[in-house]
């Protein structure tokens, strides 16, 4: 976790250098969800990065490490209860509203006698013909398969299970959530706004500690564009990418 006042405080320290200009708390928490989210979802694009490499056997120096160590507190385990349609097989993601990432699906046949779960595999709507067609690769019940798809007018995840699940089975998950929203709660007194740590109004960033930095950089960055000062901008653009360029050495 990291403080967002101690993030805010710091934002205006830069900015009002030189007389730069003054982020209000409004514009400073629509930043700060776009710069968090921003770190967040760069996560996944390193991680398929540095995969790729090899590592080293420092405690502290693998990069790859590094970044399954900030991902680890946002990964949920066995998210059972999920909503199951028995005539058609769809399984209702709509619950998991917090879901990022989906990672592992796991079935219970319970009505087919089944005690334990298997794995199911990912395939593509217009490969599923040829998967059931397949003597070898048809689905069953000790190797389900699922396609993703939408559902409803939200738009939210869904996916259908083959064979289909009775509703007394279980379909659960692994997934990545996605980060709360950070808000930098306060309360106006003689006209300024003054810091309020009431948990009711303030969430803090959920990132690695490590972030405080980054964070700082790009939210300076996006006031500089939002305020129109291309100075600041062009600040929060240049230590951003200074401290991107150190992390790749």
């Amino acid at each position: 976790m990291i403080n967002i006042d101690s993030v805010y405080q710091n934002v205006l320290a830069l900015a009002n250098k030189e007389q730069r200009g003054y982020i209000t708390p409004q514009e400073f928490n629509l930043f700060a969800r776009q710069a968090q989210m921003e770190i967040f979802e760069q996560y996944f694009y390193d991680i398929n990065q540095w995969s790729r490499q090899h590592g080293n056997s420092h405690e502290y120096g693998d990069i790859l490490t590094n970044l399954e160590e900030k991902i680890s507190g946002f990964e949920i385990y066995d998210s059972a209860g999920l909503a199951i349609t028995s005539s058609t097989g769809d399984v209702s993601l709509g619950g998991l509203a917090d879901i990022y990432r989906l990672g592992t699906v796991k079935v219970t046949y319970t009505s087919q006698g089944e005690t334990q779960y298997y794995i199911a595999e990912q395939v593509q709507g217009n490969e599923l013909v040829k998967y059931q067609k397949s003597p070898l690769a048809k689905p069953s019940f000790k190797r389900p398969c699922y396609v993703l798809l939408s559902s409803g007018s939200g738009g939210n995840l869904a996916m259908k299970v083959y064979p289909n699940p009775d509703v007394t089975d279980i379909v659960s998950v692994d997934y990545v959530k996605k980060p709360l929203n950070p808000a930098w709660g306060y309360v106006v007194v003689t006209g300024k706004a003054l810091h309020d740590p009431n948990p009711s109004k303030t969430t803090h960033f959920e990132l690695h500690k490590s972030e405080e930095v980054e964070l700082i950089y790009k939210i300076l960055k996006l006031a500089g564009v939002t305020i129109q000062r291309d100075d600041l901008a062009k600040a929060g653009q240049n230590m951003e990418a200074a401290m991107v360029q150190q992390e790749k050495q």
